[in-house]
């Protein structure tokens, strides 16, 4: 079985232009995202997929493999999906699983990335997993940047949402808070069926590509993790990212040996 990592990043962003290439630490966050990536023994090889020289440029100069797209992707799993065409077309063999690895989510972990792979990994009817863990705060739980989720007695997902589901207005105020995490396995074949499929009026609604997949009658598994991550939508994130890889494991690991700004 081959699995790949695949981490789509682009300049271009109305919330947060350059985001890729903002300092964390005084490395770009997506070099934070390819080197933790890189750590995982589920995985055969990481791409960055790209549609920016610059991005591309610096991924290389860091060791690590880039793939030029199109620019004209609007969906990351759009970018994913020809980036693995491309990865196939490298390795000269079919991809199993490819695993979309959101490059906003620098404190990623080799185990965070395993522990999605492993459903689909064991259980070829799993056509796709998502992250998820619970949220301590009710002010992240109503933050539009975080995307819920609520999920069925085996764990696969009912509904994701920019709002706050479960509702905490009917009766009581203690329920469980979930969130995605971007690390998201697709099977291979499923990757490219995905992308051709209509986006949704739920999806749209939303925000939240995953609710194309439910409004199609298929199955999202969703996994539990215990390990605390921050992503960056704004600006303003990257300093409660710096926070916290201060006191990270990880981080001497891999910027030993890597220049940074």
């Amino acid at each position: 079985m081959t699995t790949i990592g695949i981490i789509p990043a682009r300049l271009a962003s109305s919330r947060f232009p350059n985001k890729p290439m903002a300092l964390i630490l005084g490395m770009p966050m997506v070099g934070h995202v390819y080197l933790r990536s890189k750590m995982c023994d589920a995985l055969d090889e990481v791409y960055v997929a790209t549609c920016d020289q610059e991005i591309a440029d610096y991924i290389k100069a860091i060791g690590g493999k880039a793939i030029m797209t199109a620019d004209t992707h609007e969906r990351a799993s759009d970018r994913t999906a020809e980036a693995l065409l491309k990865a196939e077309a490298q390795l000269g063999r079919r991809v199993d699983i490819v695993v979309l690895i959101q490059g906003d989510e620098p404190m990623v972990t080799p185990e965070m990335i395993k522990s999605a792979v492993k459903p689909l990994a064991e259980d070829n009817t799993i056509l796709v997993s998502n992250l998820m863990s619970t949220m301590d705060s009710v002010e992240g739980f109503e933050d539009p940047n975080e995307v819920k989720v609520v999920v069925d007695c085996q764990g696969f997902a009912l509904y994701f949402s920019r709002e706050p589901i479960p509702s905490r207005r009917k009766g009581t105020s203690k329920v469980q808070m979930l969130k995605q995490i971007c690390i998201i396995p697709f099977q291979r074949d499923f990757l490219l069926q995905y992308n051709e499929m209509k986006q949704t009026p739920l999806e749209i609604v939303e925000s939240v590509d995953m609710n194309r997949i439910l409004e199609n009658g298929l199955k999202v598994k969703m996994v539990m993790t215990e390990i605390e991550t921050f992503a960056v939508d704004v600006p303003a994130d990257l300093k409660e990212v710096e926070k916290h890889l201060l006191r990270d494991r990880l981080l001497p690991l891999y910027l030993k040996g890597h220049t940074v700004s």
